[in-house]
């Protein structure tokens, strides 16, 4: 680990669902681990009027239990909690009065550091925030600012609030946070390409046969129903998590680890996924909603009957696509991209098929005639990496049968594995932008799922209803038969 610098870490949202569940509990793990400069402050603002006592006991009640890696919860009366409450400071602040941003000009001039603003509020206050900022004399020299997600509904929002945030912070100082870029197995992922020379030969269109992409939930819209029906699972997780996996997976070599060289790589490949043609748009493109049905044996509502639901809506709650990217590397090999809500099982992973031999020498199993090998990297709910063979079993004759070779990092490596947000809130810190999305990725991901967006708004059809607790819509397995391939559970 670097070490880190001194900081002024200023959380605005301060009493928010992220701020508790999230942002906190991995400031607090980064603490307990040392891996904060001992002279670090934290900022908490947002408009409840709390007392600093006040705000430390709401941050025991509600993120104290959200702490990970060490046990269940974190014990409040332990020193190394106490510890991590010194370093807070509250303020009660309305976001879009610039008047009050003085006090934390105040706060803020008290050390002359390293200051990270993180807006883990609604995107529709970032310019307020911004702006209030450049108003006041906060000093924004050294500062970083890091924005959540969804940045916009579409390009167009996209660009305004691209702008908004670009007339206060220069290109570098913004950090577009994607919290699946900081998960262990997708770090690894980057390692097995780059840090090996037994994958890269084989990570072409002459070895593989297609990429799977799936990020499936069991959970639904968990009383989030107001804002998932005007999201929808396109904008929630396509055009931003599985977005950027599908770059990590296909992106070229770059020249260095440096954050530029790994993100103009990333464009490349956002630019050159092959555009929704009319005749994709209905073949190659499945989206679907959940009816009522069982998850783990409890029966659950459909979409339809959520709280803050209209009976008529048409948000998907689930997507599947065929892409495929118009590039040498690539050129006719389907990337599948698929997420859904009440789905079979909660699970992450990317799974990469590789070609048959091209002559069968040995009897192979299943009477299949060929059985491709697989690469499967698990990035939830556990971590790991198989690799999937065929090898022969013991006894008389040469009878095939597969077998997985599997790094599971729990097994590998003893040491605890940084979380996806402590791993990015400490290379904010540090200045690495390497793990953030730089404006032009994110404008290319938006261009592409576009008229798909278009598409579903003017089409009279429905999604396609699928029961809670499947595996999705009947079309998106309709969709893999065309392509002459299957997701895993249909093997």
């Amino acid at each position: 680990m670097q070490n880190q610098p001194p900081f002024t870490f200023t959380l605005f949202g301060g009493t928010g669902d992220l701020a508790m569940r999230k942002i906190l509990p991995a400031l607090f793990i980064a603490h307990r681990d040392a891996k904060l400069h001992e002279t670090g402050r934290i900022i908490c603002v947002s408009k409840q009027a709390f007392s600093r006592d006040e705000y430390l006991d709401w941050v025991s009640k509600n993120a104290a239990p959200h702490v990970k890696g060490g046990g269940a919860s974190v014990d409040i009366e332990d020193v190394a909690w106490r510890s991590f409450l010194a370093r807070i400071d509250y303020l009660a602040l309305d976001l879009v009065e610039p008047t009050g941003y003085q006090r934390l000009a105040e706060l803020l001039a008290q050390s002359k550091v390293v200051s990270v603003f993180y807006l883990a509020t609604s995107p529709l206050l970032f310019e307020r925030i911004c702006a209030n900022l450049a108003t006041s004399t906060v000093d924004l020299s050294q500062a970083r600012v890091v924005l959540e997600k969804p940045l916009g509904h579409d390009l167009r929002s996209s660009h305004a609030i691209n702008d908004a945030v670009a007339r206060v912070f220069s290109e570098d100082q913004i950090y577009r946070i994607d919290h699946y870029l900081g998960k262990e197995s997708v770090q690894n992922l980057l390692a097995l390409r780059f840090a090996n020379s037994l994958f890269e030969p084989l990570w072409r269109r002459e070895s593989i046969a297609h990429v799977q992409l799936t990020i499936a939930e069991q959970l639904g819209v968990e009383g989030r129903g107001e804002f998932y029906d005007g999201t929808g699972a396109l904008r929630d997780m396509v055009q931003n998590h599985l977005l950027q996996l599908l770059c990590t997976v296909a992106m070229e070599p770059p020249t260095s680890f440096d954050a530029n060289a790994v993100r103009d790589e990333k464009v490349r490949v956002l630019r050159a996924l092959r555009p929704f043609s009319a005749e994709d748009l209905e073949l190659r493109a499945v989206r679907g909603q959940y009816v009522a049905g069982a998850v783990n044996s409890q029966s659950v509502p459909g979409y339809l009957q959520e709280p803050g639901i209209g009976p008529r809506s048409q948000t998907e709650t689930f997507v599947a696509l065929h892409a495929e990217i118009n590039n040498w590397r690539w050129a006719g090999v389907p990337f599948f991209l698929r997420t859904g809500k009440r789905l079979a099982h909660r699970a992450a992973e990317i799974v990469i098929t590789f070609r048959p031999v091209p002559h069968a020498i040995l009897p192979m199993p299943f009477g299949s005639g060929s059985v491709s090998n697989r690469l499967v990297i698990r990035l939830q709910p556990d971590e790991s990496i198989q690799l999937h063979c065929l090898a022969k079993q013991p006894g008389d004759g040469m009878i095939m049968q597969p077998v997985a070779l599997d790094l599971s990092f729990d097994q590998a490596f003893k040491q605890r594995r940084a979380e996806a947000y402590e791993r990015l809130l400490l290379d904010a810190i540090r200045g690495n932008l390497s793990l953030f999305v730089r404006r032009d990725e994110q404008e290319a991901a938006w261009k592409w799922v576009e008229p798909l967006l278009h598409h579903w708004q003017s089409t009279a059809s429905p999604p396609k209803p699928y029961m809670a607790g499947s595996w999705g819509p009947t079309a998106s397995f309709a969709m893999m038969a065309r392509a002459g391939a299957q997701w895993p559970e249909d093997g």
